[in-house]
């Protein structure tokens, strides 16, 4: 018996809405445990990014049936090719996001972003880097590219899976110029494990992000702290996206045959 269409939708919208909820609500949870016992934020930060990467990773490498779908995959040169489209997405998102961050911390200010800031500040520079250099990239991929976006595609289409994990992403940094820079680095993370169905990726361009923001004075990019830059910035940005999109949504390339577990065979 099949299912109506009205309550297929229905349920593909709450299985949208509540699976990434479900999953943050977890980790925030084993987070807030993890603070408790240890006291410092920025270490219990890192330890609960590194079990994420164990505990996603456990299940990761089982390749159960319900964390996998079905990869559009290319030939090698295409690999190539899609390869250089994303590092100059990546360039665009991160002066995006951040002429975004800072337009809107120089016009209203984010409390949430001082505390965050001084708390990294007082947690000393080693605690910090092993943070952003390695728990984040890491533990944040592994919960939203590795878990949570494949989830979603079990159930509804690219474009949704990728602007809910992006938000969720954003939300998660908890403020709003946080979320603004991190945005459009989302939209391009999920965009490139659609592509590649591997994290190692991800977390290099996480990594890469991180490391830009950390070396990136901000004096240099204070020119950008104004209304019309971010527009400009972002409409950029989205077009380069739409493109990596549209390249990825049109499918593989005739003559590959999709298989278990994203292998492919020649028909």
């Amino acid at each position: 018996m099949t299912t109506p269409p009205i309550t297929s939708r229905l349920f593909d919208i709450a299985w949208g809405a509540l699976v990434p909820v479900a999953a943050v609500a977890v980790y925030l949870g084993l987070g807030t445990v993890i603070v408790r016992l240890i006291k410092e934020p920025i270490i219990a930060t890192s330890v609960l990014g590194m079990l994420v990467v164990i505990l996603v990773g456990a299940v990761r490498i089982q390749q159960p049936p319900w964390l996998a779908y079905a990869p559009a995959l290319r030939p090698r040169r295409d690999v190539r090719r899609f390869g250089w489209s994303v590092v100059g997405c990546a360039v665009l998102a991160f002066l995006a996001g951040q002429s975004l961050a800072l337009w809107i911390y120089s016009t209203i200010g984010s409390t949430g972003f001082d505390v965050s800031h001084q708390t990294r500040r007082a947690a000393g520079a080693l605690a910090t880097l092993l943070l952003t250099m390695v728990a984040a990239p890491a533990g944040e991929e592994a919960l939203f590219r590795g878990l949570i976006y494949p989830l979603l595609r079990k159930r509804v289409s690219i474009l949704a899976s990728t602007l809910v994990t992006a938000i969720m992403f954003g939300l998660l940094h908890g403020n709003a110029v946080q979320f603004a820079s991190t945005l459009p680095l989302a939209v391009l993370l999920a965009l490139t494990y659609e592509r590649t169905h591997v994290l190692w990726p991800c977390v290099l361009l996480h990594l890469g992000f991180n490391l830009a923001a950390a070396l990136v004075p901000a004096q240099a990019l204070c020119a950008l702290a104004n209304p019309i830059s971010p527009v400009f910035l972002c409409l950029a940005f989205a077009g380069c996206a739409f493109r990596l999109y549209r390249r990825i949504a049109n499918g593989p390339e005739p003559g590959v045959v999709q298989g278990v577990g994203g292998e492919s065979a020649m028909q």
